[in-house]
């Protein structure tokens, strides 16, 4: 993928070692370490996946490893730690889990749990044997379990004057697949009262206090807060920086870094793709994470920028993919918490609503119990954890949140058609739209995709309920609109002084021989104010915005290009009443 002159793209390498002895591109990120020394000792930071948490770990673990002091130079010289070490660099004995390695199957979990605990432990007492006698190692192997060997491990650690790191990767992984294929229960049973992973943590817990705790640091990732509320009744053993804006950029890239990068391999002869046209591809399609509300600044998903950059060098083109299929958010795991027993739940409605405006207004919440999902500030947190929502200012005292980039709503809008067919609301084949929304993006033809969902909806009874309000009716089809991307679709974009309700952009950065976008103002009447008065007047209105519009400065840039159609669309109920093009 790049020559032997420049760096190698580090795309699915989290091993911090490989990456910085393999002449990979490294993106600095030490300069958070002094800040996470000055934090308290034992610390959880929430990432939505594909972020980069796991090389964040690993760098952690080879800065503060006793055993790595002679390969610091290597490894950090000319970072800003290695200008800049800390007291603590290299002092630390240090164990590493990833939870991402157990089975979670229900009757092997367990088993699982500690074949990989005993793993990681024997690795340990290898690692650092000039530290233990003989017949202590002897001691904390003849334990039954990992919860007893680690136990074993901080006695003799603090007896010794020994400092502790222990890193937690992916806490929350196997708990949560449990969650979305076994169900509430089998979780439970796990991570309350006397499950394994609940006694586990109680033992973290006891490890950090008293004369003989020996856990002098601990570090934990996972992607949502409510395993680590259920297993420790809240994180009460440490403190959440999740939502803290001094940590905000320690995790993924910022836009300078992401255009330094862009600019490197541009200019080394890799990315044949110009560097401008690069950062507005990402900007729109993997840009502005904020994990606080006071953060200074947005974040691009590292993952994205690593898996594009990668793809633009490979086809020396834009990819013909824009989301890597790693970085999907297992559908089961979203879909456990808006359906219950094949009935959507009052989450899915917080979901529909959130694609319908774009955005929610609600606190964000450190941790909450899985009991207390279904209470709406929760879920809002949730999303905003997994990276659906990100935040956006203040309105009104509260934090703003929206859907952060292009690659999140086809993401969500993909949960909202699964749910619709998850629960046998409403079954589409999207090879049928795709074909006709093709038709739109390169002939023209429109109609046939706003007729074959009308006459679906005619024939599919149950969809109807849901569909009772304009903004219902916007907000499913965008859904559907969003099954390919030959378009990007905006609702209610500001242009000519007023807010258009839907916009499809022509994508013409990928899509270079697309023909038309569209502009479409959609209308609604309840089906017992359905009369032609009323029908002429949505007509007229439609015709005064669309005459605002026509105006606007983005729109005449991109009629230069592409011919814009202007589309009145009115549903009277769930039913199409009215379809036609306006002609400026």
């Amino acid at each position: 993928m790049t020559n032997n002159a420049s760096k190698r793209i580090p795309y699915g390498n989290a091993d911090y070692r490989r990456l910085r002895l393999d002449n990979s591109y490294y993106v600095d990120k030490t300069s958070y370490i002094p800040l996470l020394e000055a934090a308290p000792y034992y610390l959880f930071c929430i990432r939505p996946r594909r972020f980069g948490k796991t090389l964040w770990l690993t760098t952690l673990d080879m800065y503060y490893d006793v055993n790595e002091r002679e390969n610091f130079d290597k490894l950090f010289g000319d970072t800003y730690i290695g200008h800049q070490p800390t007291a603590e660099r290299n002092s630390y004995l240090t164990i590493t889990f990833n939870f991402a390695v157990v089975n979670p199957a229900l009757d092997q979990v367990q088993t699982s749990f500690e074949t990989y605990g005993s793993q990681v432990i024997q690795n340990f007492l290898h690692r650092y044997d000039q530290f233990f006698e003989e017949s202590e190692t002897k001691k904390i192997l003849q334990q039954p379990n990992t919860e007893n060997q680690l136990s074993q491990i901080f006695f003799f650690a603090a007896a010794k004057g020994l400092k502790i790191y222990l890193f937690i990767d992916e806490y929350d992984n196997f708990t949560n697949t449990i969650l979305t294929t076994a169900g509430q229960a089998a979780y439970h049973q796990i991570t309350h009262g006397a499950g394994f992973y609940r006694h586990f943590f109680n033992m973290l817990k006891g490890a950090t206090t008293g004369k003989m705790a020996g856990l002098t640091r601990l570090f934990i990732t996972g992607v949502s807060p409510v395993t680590m509320d259920d297993v420790t009744s809240g994180f009460n053993i440490g403190l959440n920086i999740s939502l803290d804006a001094k940590f905000n950029a320690m995790i993924g890239f910022t836009e300078a870094e992401t255009k330094v990068m862009v600019d490197y391999y541009h200019t080394v002869g890799e990315l044949s793709l110009e560097s401008k046209q690069c950062m507005a591809i990402m900007q729109t399609w993997y840009d502005n994470y904020r994990f606080s509300k006071s953060a200074p600044e947005k974040m691009f998903n590292s993952d994205m920028v690593l898996y594009f950059i990668l793809n633009a060098i490979s086809q020396q083109q834009v990819p013909d993919n824009l989301i890597d299929q790693n970085i999907r958010i297992d559908y089961t795991k979203l879909r456990h918490f808006i359906t219950v027993d094949k009935h959507l739940n009052g989450n899915f409605s917080q979901l529909k609503s959130i694609i319908e405006t774009g955005e929610a207004v609600s606190p964000v919440v450190q941790s909450f119990p899985l009991e207390r999902l279904l209470e709406r500030e929760n879920f809002i947190s949730l999303l905003v954890y997994f990276g659906l929502l990100t935040f956006a200012g203040e309105r009104e005292g509260q934090p703003l949140l929206r859907i952060p980039n292009a690659t999140i709503k086809d993401l969500m809008y993909g949960y909202l058609r699964e749910s619709y067919r998850d629960v046998d609301v409403f079954r589409i084949d999207p090879w049928h739209l795709s074909k006709f929304l093709q038709g739109m993006a390169y002939r023209g033809e429109w109609q046939p995709f706003f007729d074959f969902l009308a006459q679906e909806v005619k024939q599919q009874l149950s969809i109807r309920d849901y569909l009772n309000g304009e903004k219902m009716i916007q907000g499913f089809l965008l859904a559907y609109l969003n099954v390919t991307h030959f378009f990007l679709t905006w609702s209610e974009r500001e242009m000519g002084g007023g807010f258009v309700d839907l916009y499809l952009e022509p994508f013409l950065a990928r899509y270079t021989d697309m023909k038309y976008g569209y502009l479409i103002e959609l209308k609604y009447m309840a089906r017992n104010e359905y009369s032609n008065v009323k029908l002429q007047e949505k007509i007229d209105e439609a015709a005064t915005q669309f005459a605002r519009y026509a105006n606007d400065e983005r729109i005449r840039n991109v009629a230069d290009r592409v011919s814009l159609k202007y589309l009145t669309i009115i549903y009277s109920g769930w039913e199409l009443v009215y379809r036609e093009e306006w002609m400026p």
